[in-house]
């Protein structure tokens, strides 16, 4: 089984990476600031202007990951984890604004072009940018591995589409500087835009998802259920509830148990439940409440699951239980969540 230390190596992993991500926002400005007062490129002031906005919103995930890592409190029982989803809403916000900055700028540019000059430093300073964000967004991949942070998700992402956008920015400051077309580099400031635009798009619905608790995947809840009866005396799940809190994974669910159980024992069967399902998923908040199988009644408050509901699903859990050949598990169809 894993320990719970692993959460705490994925806290530090986000830490490592949100430092790393600070440092290069800040190389990237002072490099782009310099070809930006060599060349005059609407495409390096688009860059100049994303690389501002990733610092801005590198500090925020920075300060977000080391704040849902804190652990729970008297007035945040469930943890700080939904900082993450808090972060990602700000670079969403941020990513908004730089592209509706460049999409206004790249648009004067073309109704009014004007020449782009040292296209050598610019060309050069974008090549270095294209090899230090490559860098950077391969270092968060290996720690997404590691955490699935969604502050490092969103950090990512946007470092993904500045990678694809400084491509575009170098296409446009060749085409300025030695092609003779700067209609063509106002063009390629467009694209950046555009880009930016669709990115934060991504980053605010996985934000949105997040903030409104949306249950995990299928797969996932699948597996859950496969843990709990993996125990026969576990007869069927219902009302299972999952969703996320930064990278930790909250669960509760209600399972039927033999009626004629002692309280001791019926206990016993819950405890082992929630090690197994512990064991595949190690970073989760589990609750599992044991109900008379057969003579249970909904309960749990407004979002308790309807009296026709549950014996539907009673109904399923039964004939898939008959229906499975011995040894095997029965695994009921819902509801979910």
């Amino acid at each position: 089984m894993t320990t719970p230390s692993t959460l705490d190596d994925a806290h530090l992993a986000t830490r490592r990476i949100t430092r790393l991500s600070v440092g290069t926002a800040v190389l990237l400005i002072v490099l782009k600031a310099f070809a930006l007062g060599a060349s005059g490129s609407v495409s390096i002031l688009a860059s100049l202007t994303d690389s501002a906005l990733d610092l801005v919103a590198s500090l925020a995930t920075f300060y977000a990951v080391r704040w849902a890592a804190a652990p729970p409190d008297e007035e945040h029982r469930y943890g700080h984890g939904k900082g993450e989803a808090l972060a990602a809403l700000v670079q969403a916000g941020l990513v908004f604004a730089s592209a509706v900055f460049i999409g206004w700028e790249a648009v004067q540019r073309i109704l009014d072009p004007r020449p782009v000059t040292a296209g050598g430093w610019a060309t050069g300073v974008v090549v270095v940018s294209i090899a230090v964000t490559a860098g950077l967004v391969w270092m968060q991949t290996r720690a997404l591995r590691q955490t699935g942070s969604l502050a490092v998700a969103g950090d990512r992402a946007h470092y993904a589409a500045d990678l694809a956008a400084n491509v575009v920015v170098l296409i446009g400051v060749i085409s300025g500087a030695f092609l003779g077309a700067p209609g063509l580099d106002a063009a390629a400031g467009l694209v950046v835009a555009v880009w930016l635009f669709w990115g934060a798009i991504g980053m605010l619905r996985a934000a949105a998802d997040h903030l409104l608790d949306r249950a995990v995947s299928e797969a996932d809840r699948a597996a859950i259920t496969e843990a709990v009866l993996a125990d026969p005396r576990v007869s069927g799940v219902h009302q299972l509830r999952t969703r996320m809190a930064g990278q930790v994974m909250l669960i509760q669910m209600h399972v039927d148990l033999d009626p004629n159980l002692t309280l001791e024992a019926a206990h016993a069967i819950v405890v082992e439940a929630e090690t197994r399902v512990l064991n595949r998923y190690p970073a989760a908040d589990l609750l599992i409440h044991a109900d008379p199988r057969g003579v249970a009644r909904p309960h749990g408050g407004v979002h308790a699951e309807p009296l026709a509901d549950h014996a539907a699903t009673s109904a399923r859990n039964d004939a898939a239980s008959e229906a499975e050949e011995p040894g095997q598990v029965a695994r009921p169809k819902g509801p979910w969540s």
